[in-house]
């Protein structure tokens, strides 16, 4: 078992931000139906729809399911449904936050490559864990962006 994590927090934003999540949904029955139409009944590619729906809806998984973020001494826990992510803090270049959570860098500087190789953490709606995890990740990561 896991020893006592440092700081943890939960974030699911599909219920901390309504508004954004039935628009969200509008616009994905809207993209349903409008693919339905082009790849099956158009083109006759049922395949196209379904690989097309995967790809979309894969990527927006994490928007719907609860996130919950560990942070130990030597390494940060991202668990997800079904599956988590475990990396040591020498992963980590740098740190940078926006509005909605902080990215960490395996880079020494901010790159586009981020979102591909880095780790983000998403805030909780509340956002009462920002203060602590930003100190947390001074001391452990250092440069912050």
């Amino acid at each position: 078992m896991y020893p006592e994590p440092k700081l943890s927090w939960r974030s699911w934003p599909f219920t901390e931000r309504p508004l954004s999540s039935s628009l969200l949904l509008v616009f994905l029955l809207f993209l349903t139906a409008f693919l339905y139409r082009l790849a099956v009944l158009d083109w006759q590619m049922p395949l196209f729809y379904v690989l097309g729906l995967a790809l979309v809806y894969g990527n927006l998984l994490p928007y719907f399911i609860i996130t919950e973020y560990y942070l130990y001494d030597d390494k940060i826990m991202v668990r997800y449904l079904f599956f988590k992510v475990e990396r040591p803090w020498t992963d980590f270049g740098c740190f940078y936050q926006d509005k909605r959570g902080i990215m960490l860098s395996t880079f020494k500087m901010p790159r586009r490559l981020d979102p591909f190789r880095g780790q983000s953490l998403r805030f909780s709606k509340t956002q009462t864990e920002v203060n602590a995890l930003l100190e947390f990740l001074k001391d452990k990561i250092g440069r912050q962006y």
